[in-house]
């Protein structure tokens, strides 16, 4: 079967095209991923890489400066990640600068966040140079104890639930005062007759405190409350005199 003209330049349309999509998909993957920049390394030692990925990307002030190069398992605690980043940014990133692993919003890629440094240092880092690692919050510990929070008030709120439609069903002592009207006015005037009763004993304690002060300046009585008064005036005294007579000694024993 012969390729007729038209036929040869579609063919050849369709190669062409082909060729420009694949060459400008080259050009826009390695745009993405810094490979064909003037770039450097970095690396860090975190415990626990929550997810990150070699080939996701690197932010320095919210910008994509580069990409993971590596992740190697050091030890049992200890996992290293490598960085490449663009010679552009270089002079920004100092000794004392600080890496740390967050994600590309709230369900996207894990990333690699750099911290510009210059806190304690202002030398530029090097290339192949650590960067002090920031280890990322422990997810799975955070969601556990946050499922444990939610359940601890899933059960308050079915209790306080139960108590309430116990209250307002009239049972137990709250529910029965709060929908007894009988059981409430009762407490009502208990709580007055207290207060009556409270009333009518202070005003007895004034009549008995009048009534003793007037025993007092009465003739009759006038030589028994004199006595009273004498024999505790006696007793104070002895009591200053014993006390003089201890102080007498100790002050006789001190000069001896």
């Amino acid at each position: 079967m012969k390729t007729s003209p038209s036929q040869k330049i579609k063919i050849g349309l369709f190669t062409v095209v082909g060729i420009l999509v694949f060459v400008a998909a080259i050009f826009l993957i390695g745009s993405k991923k810094s490979l064909f920049n003037s770039t450097f390394n970095v690396y860090g030692i975190f415990n626990n890489v929550s997810g990150l990925q070699v080939g996701n990307n690197v932010r320095f002030a919210g910008i994509n400066v580069g990409v993971v190069d590596a992740i190697t398992i050091v030890n049992d605690s200890s996992v290293r990640v490598d960085l490449t980043l663009n010679t552009s940014v270089k002079k920004f990133i100092k000794t004392d600068s600080k890496m740390s692993i967050g994600s590309d919003g709230l369900m996207g890629d894990k990333l690699v966040t750099v911290a510009p440094g210059g806190v304690t240092s202002t030398q530029e880092v090097n290339n192949g140079d650590k960067l002090l690692a920031v280890n990322p919050l422990d997810a799975d510990r955070v969601i556990k104890k946050l499922t444990g929070i939610a359940d601890n008030a899933g059960t308050l709120i079915q209790n306080l639930s139960d108590i309430t439609g116990k209250v307002n069903g009239g049972k137990g002592s709250l529910g029965r005062l709060l929908n007894d009207d009988k059981m409430a006015n009762d407490l009502d005037a208990t709580v007055r007759q207290a207060k009556t009763t409270m009333a009518n004993v202070h005003t007895t304690t004034s009549t008995l405190n009048e009534d003793l002060t007037a025993a007092q300046h009465n003739f009759l009585l006038k030589g028994y409350f004199n006595k009273k008064k004498k024999a505790e005036k006696a007793k104070q005294d002895s009591i200053k005199k014993a006390q003089g007579q201890q102080t007498g000694t100790a002050t006789g024993q001190d000069k001896k």
